[in-house]
């Protein structure tokens, strides 16, 4: 009882619930989080190694799925109801019915396991090691996140396309290259890239699971150990971090 009273003192839990949410709110406006209950140092300084991992996974995962969406996007609207439009949109479709953690573990299987390419998990020592880390768990997410993306892109091209301003740009003798760049891409992107905020919040959600997959030491795997072993402090940082990055990320695509 006694040490039960004194960690008590020690977390201000003996104050009343008003005070200790002003203490909280204090502690908030200065990036005091408190401690962790399992590692027993301050939340921030926790988070500062993982941050870094989150954040490359989320950056890998966005580029490799711009170059998915844009070369397989445009490709399908390009050539409308013909071959490669029927590849793309099987690819798509695969993509959106197909589990994350399921992806992740069969890239693990054929390029980790059998083909030695890519390490099976762990983050490295170098820079080369963490990029060399970050490639499946990027493909993976990408793989889900693009799906939806070159469905909405392959319907703007296509929109695009029959446009007045297009025809006129080919009457005018512009090479197909430039109609493509200037005039077709650029405004079949529009509803692409709301789309892909969307998506990168997503990625942030889906970090909690490939993380896992991957034993990448991030942001997500901490948040998913931290709510099994119920340290409280740690789960509140990392929701209301994510929170703040969503409402950043809705506010820079406005």
């Amino acid at each position: 009882p006694e040490a039960v009273a004194a960690k008590q003192i020690a977390m201000g839990l003996d104050k009343p619930l008003i005070t200790q949410y002003w203490i909280f709110l204090q502690g908030l406006f200065h990036f005091d989080f408190g401690d962790s209950l399992q590692y027993r140092i301050p939340v921030m300084e926790l988070l500062r190694g993982k941050i870094l991992v989150t954040v490359m996974l989320t950056v890998v995962s966005s580029v490799f799925s711009i170059l998915l969406s844009l070369t397989l996007g445009y490709l399908a609207g390009a050539n409308k109801d013909k071959m490669p439009d029927q590849v793309v949109r099987m690819f798509s479709l695969l993509g959106l019915s197909t589990p994350t953690f399921w992806v992740g573990m069969v890239l693990l299987i054929i390029f980790g396991v059998n083909l030695k390419w890519f390490p099976v998990s762990g983050w490295g020592t170098s820079w080369g090691q963490h990029i060399k880390s970050l490639i499946l768990p990027g493909i993976t997410m990408a793989i889900s996140v693009s799906a939806l993306m070159v469905r909405n892109l392959r319907n703007s091209v296509v929109d695009v396309k029959n446009q007045d301003f297009v025809a006129f740009a080919v009457s005018k003798g512009l090479s197909e290259w430039r109609i493509s760049l200037r005039h077709v891409i650029r405004n079949a992107m529009i509803p692409t890239v709301t789309l892909f905020a969307l998506k990168v919040i997503y990625m942030l959600g889906g970090t909690v699971v490939i993380e896992t997959v991957f034993t990448l030491p991030g942001v997500g795997a901490l948040l998913v150990n931290s709510i099994l072993s119920r340290d409280y402090a740690v789960v509140q940082c990392v929701v209301l971090l994510f929170v703040l990055v969503v409402a950043a990320i809705n506010l820079l695509t406005d």
